[in-house]
């Protein structure tokens, strides 16, 4: 095979139909940078309920030494943890719960706001203010009136709060921006995939006197074929460069220097969740995906346009 053949043909493609892989590089390079960030926003969802808890978690935060409430007298005392221990686990609309000391819920507090001083006699918070604490898991969202009412009243508890009903508003607009940047990739993919059986028929066309000398001296399909697996190798590199290039934006400007520097109640995206978006969240990645839809659809429509 004359490697020097085939590279000549790549460069005569691609500036026969210059327009058209320009076309779909940026149909790529929007389609694919819509997926990452589709991609980010899920597992910002998962952050978010990592560190704040689900819509499926109540927390029942029990009295501390100088609480505020009036149902609380001080600490609270073993047995009466034992007993809303015993409420918890006993109540048929808990799935699972876990339970939060003082010391895990203060590294929670330093990691949110790790210029304040903790230490000494100008500590923002001292150990004696932080409550201990049970995070449940329900069965049901929408069932947790048995569960508030089971341990509301009980001695030693300070209050009780549904975390889904504080955090459904964040939720909902993560959701709403995931499955809309998903929506509008999944329209350019297939905007995309036209694209490029468009290129490869008018490629296949431009060619079709050459193809048929080709065939007709005995050169195989392998032969023929390279040249267009090459040009769409070329456009998807250039599609998934432009889209990596586009993420990484997003990740430094709007999230590391924008969003996590405003908002801090709740770790956001970084590098580590980049890097996972850009091959190991999305099968077979992004950057897979790129050259998957393109050097697929050119294997098989190839295979239909260089039959002369």
């Amino acid at each position: 095979m004359q490697l020097r053949y085939v590279f000549s043909e790549l460069r005569q493609g691609l500036r026969r139909n210059l327009s058209m892989h320009i076309a779909v590089v940026l149909t790529l390079f929007v389609s694919l940078t819509l997926a990452g960030i589709g991609a980010l926003l899920s597992m910002q969802a998962n952050k978010t309920a990592d560190h704040l808890g689900s819509q499926l978690e109540v927390i029942v935060w029990m009295c501390a030494e100088s609480d505020p409430e009036a149902s609380c007298v001080g600490e609270v005392s073993d047995p009466e943890k034992a007993a809303i221990e015993k409420a918890i686990d006993d109540n048929p609309e808990v799935d699972s719960y876990h339970y939060e000391s003082k010391e895990t819920a203060l590294e929670k507090i330093k990691e949110l706001y790790p210029d304040l001083d903790f230490e000494g006699e100008d500590a923002v918070i001292t150990m004696d203010a932080i409550q201990q604490s049970y995070w449940v898991t329900l069965k049901d969202p929408d069932e947790d009136e048995g569960l508030k009412s089971a341990v509301a009243g009980l001695d030693g508890v300070s209050y009780v709060k549904d975390v889904g009903e504080e955090l459904d508003p964040v939720y909902s607009i993560i959701d709403y921006l995931k499955y809309g940047a998903w929506g509008a990739a999944a329209f350019l993919i297939l905007a995309a995939l036209l694209l490029v059986a468009n290129t490869i028929r008018l490629a296949a066309l431009a060619r079709r006197k050459e193809i048929g000398i080709m065939r007709l001296v005995g050169a195989s399909t392998l032969y023929i074929t390279l040249p267009f697996l090459l040009e769409a190798l070329v456009t998807a590199a250039l599609g998934v460069a432009l889209a990596a290039g586009a993420l990484a934006a997003f990740v430094k400007f709007a999230v590391i220097e924008g969003v996590d520097v405003a908002i801090a109640f709740t770790p956001w995206v970084g590098w580590d969740e980049y890097v996972d978006a850009l091959i190991g969240y999305l099968p077979p990645g992004i950057v897979l995906l790129g050259p998957v839809l393109t050097v697929v659809p050119t294997l098989l429509l190839t295979r239909k346009y260089i039959k002369v």
